[in-house]
């Protein structure tokens, strides 16, 4: 898990959080802000989950060339 993984994880938690507040709450501004966090959590985590296979799919080959 890379960086940018462990951050997206981080905001879609705490987007889950204020969207569950805001529901709680009735604040629908809230849980519109949560429901975006979340979303901006779960890009954030695809492209580290992406960015990782990249470098695993790129040092794979460099070893493939070493052999």
């Amino acid at each position: 898990m890379n960086k940018d993984e462990l951050e997206g994880k981080v905001e879609k938690a705490k987007g889950y959080v204020k969207e569950q507040v805001g529901k709680a709450t009735d604040d629908p501004d809230l849980e519109a802000e949560g429901s975006a966090q979340k979303g901006a959590g779960k890009m954030q985590e695809g492209f580290g989950e992406a960015r990782r296979k990249v470098g695993e799919a790129v040092k794979k080959a460099g070893d493939a060339i070493k052999d």
